[in-house]
């Protein structure tokens, strides 16, 4: 049986009047609540409430809201300049300065001054709710409300529960979320809740590919927009969040997992931290954003001549999709049945979708010296680029031919240097992961773990869907293969993974 949300006419309070603060203000006003702002700085909740008011008359006037709706709105606001003045309020949310003393000190005056049944909501994104809940004399009162900037156009509201958090408040908050418009998703107070943990691979293996080599920072970021259908590539996303801001996480969640080597920093980013290099608001980080300044383009194989006899095995995702986009090039080929997982050959070149093994790790184990690997692509009928890396072994004019095959299809070509599980690929295996092991461990269901991921971080599947998709079995090889490559305890299998392939299922099943 579901919650009921706080009632329309329950006061909000919002401690806290930045982007984040103000933004939740602005959204619990145009559900109807009453809203009281409060912030430290002098006349910063004045402005607050004139900035969200301006807001309200904006979307009036693109007729997103009735110019009535909007007055009356804006005229739910109103800013305070005493902590006593948030006496009557059913819910406190918070939005302060990310520390730990500060919000347990905010709370504990709080309950000298509100009702018994007044509600705490914690914006915090890294800082554990058991924690700040700690310090008060009622903690079954407080939850994360982790809402994503910016907060209105965010569809996803974390609700977080402390190891002290009532069940009733928890569900409370969910269904006042949902009634406020979002999408509310129940976490457990764990490091980084669903969100920031679970996006830490997204950065961290194209850390490491940039850091081996394997590719350039627009090319790797061009494969994972353009294959992988992620908005922005990691190291324009990274530019944009802020080096500090995205390293201080990465710090915070490897420290508060006890230096787990999945979380484990970048020295390439510690680098740019440490130069001020933190990105766009810097004018520098992976690129260059200083007036006269030229982004790099990504790097794509010259047009080769796709030379030899095509046949393309099996009907894989990537097979049917390069048969379909061969067919409309005019090229043509033959089509045989499955042999060994290979996707087509041309002339005395072999082309494999990558499992995690390097192109001269998998021509050496199966004797088949022309191996040249394509990465993982979210849909291989639709992607406008793959990265390729071929073995050691390969000679030179197959490599040539494989380009030529892809670039035939309709794809640029991306050369990465032989590492295994390129970009997409380990990127996705890793994500889906750390998601399952998030769910192995009672932090949120699948659905909440998919549902965040791509509502708080656009991705374009969920990672748990994803692995479905792609297949259990698949990416449990992938990271086996990683782990064996890398000697590393960074790609062990979540047990959530081993048990769906070892009981022949999806996750989702």
């Amino acid at each position: 049986m579901s919650h009921p949300p706080l009632p329309q006419q329950a006061v909000v309070a919002v401690v806290g009047t930045g982007a984040m603060g103000a933004g939740i203000a602005q959204i619990a006003a145009a559900a109807g609540h009453p809203v009281k702002l409060l912030d430290a700085r002098p006349d910063a909740a004045v402005r607050a409430v004139a900035g969200i008011r301006a807001q309200f008359s904006k979307l009036a006037e693109k007729n997103r809201l009735t110019v009535e709706a909007a007055q009356a709105a804006g005229d739910r606001l109103q800013a305070v300049e005493k902590i006593d003045e948030l006496a009557d309020c059913a819910l406190v949310v918070e939005a302060i300065v990310e520390n730990l003393e500060a919000k347990q000190k905010l709370y504990a005056d709080l309950e000298a001054i509100v009702g018994p049944d007044c509600i705490f909501g914690t914006n915090t994104s890294s800082i554990s709710v058991t924690a700040i809940g700690s310090a008060l004399k009622r903690p079954e009162r407080l939850a994360g409300l982790h809402f994503f900037n910016p907060a209105p156009l965010m569809a996803l509201v974390e609700i977080v529960s402390g190891l002290a958090t009532d069940k009733t408040v928890a569900d409370t908050l969910f269904a006042t979320a949902a009634a406020w418009g979002k999408t509310p998703v129940h976490a457990k107070s764990t490091p980084g809740f669903i969100v920031n943990r679970v996006a830490r691979p997204y950065y961290a293996e194209a850390l490491r590919l940039a850091q081996e080599g394997a590719a350039d920072y627009a090319t790797i970021d061009a494969v994972m927009r353009e294959a992988g259908g992620f908005r922005m590539g990691p190291f324009e996303l990274m530019d944009m969040i802020g080096h500090d801001v995205n390293f201080a996480v990465t710090n915070s969640v490897w420290r508060a997992f006890y230096n787990d080597q999945r979380f484990l920093p970048s020295l390439i980013q510690q680098e740019l931290v440490d130069a001020g290099f933190f990105g766009k608001k810097t004018g520098r980080g992976f690129y260059d954003y200083r007036d006269g300044a030229v982004k790099p383009e990504a790097q794509t194989e010259a047009a080769q001549t796709p030379a030899g006899k095509i046949t393309v095995y099996g009907h894989s995702a990537a097979a049917d999709a390069l048969a379909d986009r061969l067919d409309h090039s005019g090229l043509s080929f033959s089509r045989a049945p499955d042999n060994d997982g290979r996707v087509a050959d041309i002339g005395r070149a072999t082309l494999y979708v990558t499992d995690g093994r390097s192109a001269t790790q998998r021509a050496a184990e199966t004797e088949v010296a022309n191996t040249v690997l394509i990465d993982l692509a979210l849909d291989y009928s639709k992607a406008t680029r793959l990265a390729i890396a071929a073995a050691e072994q390969c000679d030179p004019a197959a490599i040539s031919a494989a380009t030529g095959l892809l670039q035939a299809a309709g794809f640029a070509v991306s050369r990465f240097l032989d590492i295994p599980g390129l970009a997409v690929m380990r990127t996705v295996a890793m994500l889906a992961n750390e998601a399952a092991d998030a769910v192995n461990q009672g932090v949120c269901s699948e659905a909440a773990a998919d549902s965040a991921m791509r509502l708080g971080v656009n991705y374009p599947q969920g990672p748990l869907a994803w692995a479905d998709a792609v297949g259990v079995a698949t990416i449990r090889n992938v990271l086996a293969n990683l782990g064996a490559s890398y000697g590393e305890d960074r790609y062990r299998i979540s047990p959530l993974i081993q048990r769906a392939v070892f009981a022949g299922r999806k996750i989702h099943d």
